[in-house]
């Protein structure tokens, strides 16, 4: 997947993931998905899951519920909607509530790994999120009884500081001599990517990332952790759930 294509379509949500109506043009179109010239619609990946939303075109609203990616990458409509034929200017809308609370969401999860890399010196093993909610696992042999208020304590901390949120893209040698910038154990970058987008929560977290963010971790709004879980001798999961 290209930072600013994918295939025949140009990525929209990446160069703007507060955008939610475009308008574009149907290059292939059937039941088993739609390609646009233009989307905004995240696909899915690195955690994140794909966004929803719809398609109109004259007067008709087709649903789209997920993606499928290849060389190109295809929208998929809800099952008996029509689709707009090849050729079709439509208007684009991702669905705002799901797309905002990922948005939230993955935010949340790039402050959490920070402050648990900073406070413990621990990398990401696995994580997983939906709208609103989310695990991440972490190698932590050895946590103090108290680890859950602590951790708790500590990301709303840096929520209420209003660190801003950038994001970059540099070339691959550039990018990897950043000190620290793979926070998981296993380097998940593809040995061919030659350019790498950067997420940096300024002062705190500084990591290669494909996926939607806010622009400041105030806008993430206040982390509950839910549940700290033992998987194996040096994994703990720690479940968040984003909030109001």
């Amino acid at each position: 997947m290209g930072i600013t294509h994918h295939g025949r379509t140009d990525r929209l949500d990446l160069l703007d993931p507060t955008l939610r109506t475009w308008e574009c043009v149907v290059l292939e179109s059937g039941p088993d998905g739609i390609v646009l010239d233009r989307s905004a619609f995240y696909p899915g990946g690195g955690g994140q899951p794909p966004d929803h939303g719809v398609l109109l075109w004259q007067s008709v609203e087709t649903r789209i519920v997920g993606t499928r990616k290849g060389e190109d990458f295809f929208l998929l409509p809800a099952e008996g909607d029509p689709v707009p034929p090849v050729g079709t200017a439509v208007t684009g809308a991702v669905a705002d509530d799901r797309r905002s609370r990922l948005m939230r969401t993955h935010s949340g999860l790039h402050l959490l790994c920070g402050v648990v890399f900073r406070d413990f010196g621990a990398l990401v093993t696995g994580g997983n999120m939906e709208p609103g909610e989310a695990r991440m696992d972490f190698n932590l042999p050895e946590v103090p009884a108290d680890f859950k208020a602590l951790l708790e304590a500590a990301v709303n901390v840096e929520i209420a500081a209003d660190r801003r949120v950038d994001v970059r893209v540099l070339a691959r040698e550039e990018a990897l001599a950043i000190p620290d910038i793979i926070r998981t154990q296993t380097n998940l970058i593809p040995p061919g990517e030659e350019e790498i987008r950067i997420v940096d929560i300024i002062g705190l977290d500084t990591q290669a990332d494909g996926g939607t963010h806010v622009a400041s971790t105030a806008q993430i709004g206040r982390i509950e952790l839910v549940k700290i879980e033992n998987k194996g001798k040096a994994n703990r999961r720690v479940r968040i759930r984003v909030v109001d």
